[in-house]
C-alpha cells in the first residue's frame, strides 16, 4: 500500500504532483495546508484540510492526527510518501500529553513578537508535540517512508524544516528551555525529549531536499541577466531585524549608483532568506513590508532605484501581500498626501501606509514556500 501524508503551505501542489505519477496506485491520503492554498484540489479517499498559520488551530490538530493516524496504519511493506513545506510546524500540531492548543498558540504568538528566529522557534515546537521532531517518522516505523522537503529555512537544515517531522531531532529539551528564558516567554508547556540521530525509527527513512532558497535566487538571476541586467547573487543567508537589513540594501543602491559597485548599472542584485521583525507596535504588516518601507527611508531622493522585497508562497505575515517595491520617489509620494513613514514604521503599521501608495505586491498563494527574495534594481 501507498499513503500520502503531508502538511505545509505547498503541501497540496506537491501532493498534486504525486498523483500525477502514481494515480490509483496511492491507498489513501491526508495533508494540511494554510486557509485558501488548497486551491480547490480534491481526489477520491484523500482529506485536504486547511489550517491556521502561523498560529495554530483547532484544525491544525484535526489535521494533524489525520496525518498521524494514516501513519500508524502502514505496515512494514507500505510505503509513506511525506510532502513538506514551510508551515508545516504551525499545521501540523499535535500537543504532547499535558499541553494544550491554548498555550501553544500564546507561545507561538510570544516568539513571533519577540523576533525569535525560525530555528529558535521550531526547537520549541518540536518538543512541545507528538508530530514533530521526528515523531511523525516514529509514527510510521517500521514502514519505509519518503519525505520530500521544500526548505523555506537559511541553510535548509532539515530538522527544523516544518520542525523536522520525519527527521532526527539535533536539540534538547535543554536547548527549548533555553530559548524560552532568553525571551522570557511565559510559558508552562511540558517539553518531551524528541528521537535522535542513530534512532531505529529512521531505518527506513530517507528525507530529500527538493527545493530550496538558493535554487530561485540563482534562477532569478539567470532571469535578471536574460533580461539585460548585470546580476549577482549576494548570498542566501540574509536575516536578522527587517528594518536593519533594509539600510544595509539601501546602501548597496547608493554604490552601485555613485560607484558602479558590486555591478555597474543596470545592475540586479538578489538576496535570499528570511528577516524578522520585534513587534513593538500594534499595526499591521509583514518582514518584506516593514523592509520596503524602511528601505523607502533610506532611499528618500536617490534616483533610478527600485528595491523589491518579497514572500515566495505570497503571504507576508498576517496579511494578503506577499510584498512591496519602494524606490527613491516613494517618500515625496507618500508626503504629497500626508503619510507619516517613521510613525508607521516605528507602530509596525507598513500594509496600510504601501497600500495607500500602491506599493504592495498581491500575487495570491503561489504554489510553493522557499522563503524571501530580495532584489535591488538599479538604472
Amino acid at each position: 500500500r501507498v499513503f500520502v501524508v503531508g502538511g505545509g503551505k505547498a503541501a497540496v501542489p506537491m501532493t498534486a504532483s504525486i498523483f500525477e505519477l502514481l494515480g490509483d496506485r496511492i491507498t489513501s491520503g491526508a495533508v494540511v495546508t494554510k486557509y485558501g492554498h488548497a486551491g480547490g484540489w480534491s481526489a477520491p479517499g484523500f482529506a485536504v484540510i486547511e489550517a491556521g498559520h502561523p498560529v495554530p488551530d483547532e484544525s491544525s490538530v484535526r489535521g494533524a492526527e489525520a496525518v498521524v493516524r494514516l501513519a500508524e496504519e502502514a505496515g512494514e511493506h507500505d510505503l509513506v510518501i511525506c510532502l513538506i513545506s514551510g508551515g508545516g510546524s504551525a499545521l501540523l500540531t499535535r500537543p504532547v500529553a499535558g499541553a494544550r492548543l491554548v498555550d501553544l498558540q500564546a507561545m507561538t504568538d510570544d516568539l513571533l513578537r519577540a523576533g525569535a528566529t525560525i530555528n529558535e522557534i521550531n526547537t520549541l515546537r518540536k518538543h512541545a508535540s507528538a508530530i514533530k521532531g521526528g515523531n511523525l517518522a516514529q509514527a510510521a516505523a517500521p514502514a519505509h517512508l519518503v519525505s520530500l522537503i521544500l526548505s523555506d529555512v537559511i541553510g535548509d537544515p532539515l530538522d527544523v524544516i516544518a520542525s523536522g517531522p520525519t527527521v532526527p531531532d539535533t536539540t534538547s529539551i535543554e536547548d527549548a528551555e533555553e530559548i524560552r528564558d532568553r525571551y522570557g516567554i511565559p510559558t508552562a508547556l511540558p517539553f518531551r525529549e524528541t528521537p535522535k540521530p542513530g534512532d531505529p525509527v529512521f531505518k527506513n527513512v530517507y528525507n530529500v531536499l527538493v527545493g530550496s532558497n538558493r535554487l530561485a535566487a540563482r534562477a532569478a538571476v539567470e532571469e535578471a541577466r536574460n533580461l539585460g541586467f548585470n546580476a549577482l547573487l549576494l548570498g542566501s543567508y540574509i536575516e536578522g531585524e527587517a528594518r536593519e537589513v533594509a539600510r544595509v540594501a539601501a546602501g548597496l543602491a547608493k554604490s552601485v549608483r555613485a560607484d558602479g559597485e558590486p555591478l555597474r548599472p543596470p545592475a540586479c542584485l538578489v538576496w535570499g532568506g528570511e528577516t524578522t521583525v520585534t513587534v513593538r507596535g500594534k499595526g499591521k504588516g509583514g518582514r518584506n513590508q516593514e523592509l520596503a518601507l524602511s528601505a523607502a527611508l533610506a532611499l528618500d531622493g536617490c534616483p533610478g532605484v527600485l528595491l523589491v522585497a518579497l514572500a515566495t508562497d505570497g503571504t507576508d505575515g498576517p496579511t494578503d501581500a506577499a510584498g512591496a517595491t519602494v524606490t527613491g520617489e516613494t517618500m515625496a509620494r507618500a508626503r504629497a498626501i500626508g503619510l507619516d513613514a517613521r510613525a508607521a514604521l516605528a507602530a509596525n503599521d507598513s500594509y496600510p501606509f504601501l497600500d495607500r501608495l500602491g506599493c504592495l505586491i498581491r500575487t495570491g498563494p503561489t504554489g510553493t514556500n522557499v522563503n524571501d527574495l530580495l532584489f535591488i534594481l538599479v538604472q
